[in-house]
């Protein structure tokens, strides 16, 4: 399967297919973009590629990145040994705000559609992954390396297939303990074992049946609709990031929507009254 076939792209015109769309695809795994011209990369790769020209070095710079986190990280938790893992170590810096190689997908494509709509960068994009497929396809390049060949939840899996950034894999799952964001996006993560290259590219060298990937292309003329249906739906970040921050990040769309009419409305029956 070449890189053009890897990928499907469709432009979606409203809302309601959106979610018929996305109805369709059982067990598929999804992802929201605020701009559908992003590659669909880590957030490692965009820092490194910024402020690290030569890939060369990425690797040595992520190592280091692993370790100082590890060194200083364990003041703020009250169980250590979630370092040691290397998974939920990665998942741990990621959910904190530090650039990894993981790639956040969700289960749900409301959340994902969430994530695409809230603040836009022009048209967003909603890539969709067919886990079910994937599960059961392998590189080209050595049929072996399924996903259960690679899985990251075993010990020695991170050195030996993705911490030399030499292959051309992609893993998807989810840590053996998944933390409390994890648990509220409906999060599942998808691992790319070389930087350099997006996602559906590593992919379009996996042997599959099936395109392995589908990307749904959301016009910003959508936002409104889809914003004001995932608020009936409680997808807001209020709900997606647990705590005081989620709280605080959901009053942006508070602040949009249109209450002025029914507080006009509140205050003319209190006046009758």
């Amino acid at each position: 399967m070449s890189l053009a076939t890897a990928i499907d792209q469709v432009v979606l015109s409203s809302w309601d297919e959106f979610a018929a769309a996305s109805d369709q695809l059982e067990g598929w795994v999804f992802r929201g973009q605020a701009d559908h011209r992003w590659p669909l990369v880590s957030s490692l790769t965009r820092h490194l590629a910024r402020y690290c020209p030569d890939p060369s070095l990425w690797p040595l710079r992520e190592e280091r990145a692993i370790r100082v986190f590890r060194r200083k990280a364990h003041v703020f938790l009250h169980d250590a040994a979630v370092l040691d893992d290397d998974l939920r170590c990665l998942a741990l810096m990621q959910h904190h705000g530090a650039p990894t190689r993981l790639i956040d997908f969700t289960k749900s494509p409301f959340v994902a559609a969430f994530f695409a709509m809230q603040q836009l960068h022009g048209d967003a994009a909603v890539y969709a992954l067919n886990t079910p497929a994937l599960w059961k396809a392998a590189p080209r390049f050595d049929p072996t390396l399924n996903r259960e060949a690679i899985d990251l939840r075993k010990p020695d899996s991170y050195q030996r297939y993705f911490a030399g950034n030499a292959l051309p894999l992609v893993w998807f799952g989810e840590p053996n303990q998944m933390d409390a964001r994890l648990v509220a996006q409906s999060g599942i993560l998808a691992v790319p074992g070389t930087l350099e290259a997006p996602l559906e590219r590593l992919l379009a060298g996996y042997e599959a049946s099936e395109p392995l990937i589908r990307k749904f292309i959301l016009p910003a003329a959508l936002r409104e609709p889809a914003l004001r249906a995932l608020y009936r739906m409680n997808i807001t970040a209020a709900t997606l990031f647990p705590g005081l921050d989620g709280l605080a990040r959901s009053i942006d769309y508070e602040l949009e929507m249109v209450w002025e009419q029914l507080i006009v409305d509140y205050q003319s029956r209190l006046g009758k009254s």
